[in-house]
């Protein structure tokens, strides 16, 4: 992954390491320095493997990696700061999956904007039994995001996340809205079945 630096020195050259003898030997130099080119690379991994598993940090093409890692899968489209930020938050938005509070936190994170989450479900607690469920059905949720500019948003890749963070069974309605503009005005919205 790490190769594609052209001409990597060592940090640690195994020629000059060599007993005396063998430095001036011709062979035996040209030898370590091909062994040299080969082990460079590996040794720049190691050097600085704190940033590679610092999403913050990581080079782009090893934070795909490292989002498999925290099984998460990052949509392509996303920025990459998004999916940055994605990978960082990774534990917290698996703790909440699933829930309104997930929901809201992973559309926040891929927006920036204002969120308002609507759902149908609802959580009770009876001790008798036939009590009414609570909730109402079908199951659905409706989410609203206000951001300046609505057109920056892709809704679709947004639609796509906001489905992988909510139960199959759910039906979602997606509203990107201007938080310039009252609500009437400046929408775009998408809708259908999470599954």
């Amino acid at each position: 992954m790490r190769d594609a630096v052209q001409e990597l020195p060592s940090a640690y050259p195994i020629g000059a390491q060599l007993p005396a003898v063998y430095l001036e030997d011709e062979f035996t130099q040209r030898i370590t320095d091909a062994l040299d080119a080969v082990l460079a690379p590996v040794f720049s991994v190691l050097d600085c493997f704190a940033m590679y598993i610092d999403p913050r940090l990581a080079p782009p093409d090893f934070l795909d990696w490292l989002s498999e890692w925290v099984a998460l899968r990052l949509d392509e489209g996303w920025s990459p700061a998004q999916r940055r930020t994605l990978v960082t938050h990774a534990v917290q938005l698996h703790r909440w999956r699933g829930t309104a509070h997930g929901l809201s936190t992973i559309t926040k994170l891929l927006t920036g904007g204002q969120v308002e989450i609507a759902d149908s479900g609802g959580v009770s607690i009876s001790e008798t039994a036939g009590s009414a469920l609570p909730g109402s059905s079908p199951a659905q949720a409706i989410v609203r995001v206000k951001v300046p500019d609505p057109d920056k948003i892709d809704l679709r890749r947004l639609k796509s996340a906001v489905i992988e963070t909510i139960p199959a069974h759910v039906a979602v309605r997606v509203e990107v809205l201007s938080s310039s503009q009252p609500q009437s005005g400046g929408t775009s919205t998408e809708t259908g079945a999470s599954g």
